[in-house]
């Protein structure tokens, strides 16, 4: 079993790549979601940067795992927002563009903690062969991409740069809520590359019964046991208070989670992905880096924003705490 001492070792042996986005998040709290014609009043929490790949890469920035962060970054106000606050994050991007300003999203968070997102795409989804082929490529390094970028209008260009790869790489894709609207084809070309894939329950269950067709209830374990045998590619399935389970093709199992009060899950899945990341990247088994992810995602559910992954010290004592009050 994992616990808070084995952090100590946690030190990168593998590169990290994060592709994806910095956006601006306004983020506000909302007695309930508007339906068509209505006029809800909003309490505004704050204007965080965020976006799925920066939530990443600032959990692993403070689990002091390295990456190379490709977070594009354009011209405009938004884009200023978002470089004055990766200076304070201590994070830095290796894209810079001129051909427009970065997305922003408006982050509705409603009393039970769950956030609908309404979003405006920037230049993180404007990626071109130049762009990407501009990116340190060293071997065995971890890719992490989201399903914001894989399902934009650049998302083929994304898929393709994968496929003519010439170093060996790993593969982390976190589909996230637009899983539903991911071409056939392009999930075709995606799972070729036998990435890990890393689903909430949402997205389990859409997969479930679209990519296996099942026709019985959802059951975790049995997905996890069916995708391995249908597309040879390991999965994380993240089941909130429920614990995540995995399967890499030699070992499937379950890790439970931290018990915690849920106060805002922005940024929960990000930040579970990042602590993932942050053991593969230092050669943990994918059971010892799912716990590490439960770890880090429970702690981010317990603060306000997505951009709150704890650094070491913090996880430690947090952890800690909820494992005497198990």
């Amino acid at each position: 079993m994992l616990t808070p001492d084995c952090l100590a070792r946690l030190t990168a042996r593998l590169p990290v790549c994060v592709i994806g986005a910095a956006v601006v998040d306004v983020i506000a709290d909302a007695y309930s979601l508007p339906h068509r014609g209505s006029d809800i009043e909003l309490q505004q929490q704050g204007v965080n940067v965020g976006g799925c790949a920066l939530n990443v890469a600032i959990a692993l920035h403070r689990l002091d795992v390295p990456s190379v962060n490709a977070l594009p970054l354009g011209k405009g106000v938004w884009a200023g927002i978002v470089r004055q606050k990766l200076a304070e994050y201590g994070i830095e991007s290796v894209l810079e563009t001129a051909s427009g300003d970065n997305g922003w999203c408006l982050a509705l968070v409603e009393p039970d903690g769950e956030r609908t997102f309404l979003s405006v795409s920037g230049v993180e989804n404007q990626w071109d062969a130049a762009l990407l082929d501009a990116l340190p490529q060293p071997e065995n390094r971890w890719i992490y991409l989201s399903g914001y970028q894989l399902t934009s209008k650049s998302g083929e260009v994304l898929i393709a740069w994968l496929e003519r790869q010439t170093a060996p790489y790993q593969l982390l894709v976190d589909f996230g809520p637009r899983l539903a609207d991911i071409a056939d084809a392009d999930f075709a070309r995606i799972m070729a590359l036998k990435p890990l894939i890393t689903v909430n329950r949402q997205e389990a269950e859409l997969l479930w019964l679209e990519r296996l067709g099942a026709t019985e209830s959802f059951d975790a374990q049995s997905l996890l046991t069916r995708w391995q045998k249908r597309f040879g590619s390991a999965m994380v399935v993240r089941l909130d208070s429920d614990g995540a389970g995995y399967n890499d093709g030699e070992t499937q199992g379950w890790i439970p989670a931290l018990n915690t009060t849920v106060v805002d899950t922005i940024g929960a899945g990000d930040s579970h992905a990042g602590g993932l990341l942050a053991g593969l990247a230092s050669g943990w088994t994918l059971a010892d880096s799912v716990a590490l992810g439960n770890a880090v995602a429970s702690y981010v559910v317990s603060q306000r924003g997505g951009d709150c992954a704890p650094d070491r010290a913090a996880l430690v004592t947090y952890w800690q705490q909820r494992l005497t009050q198990q």
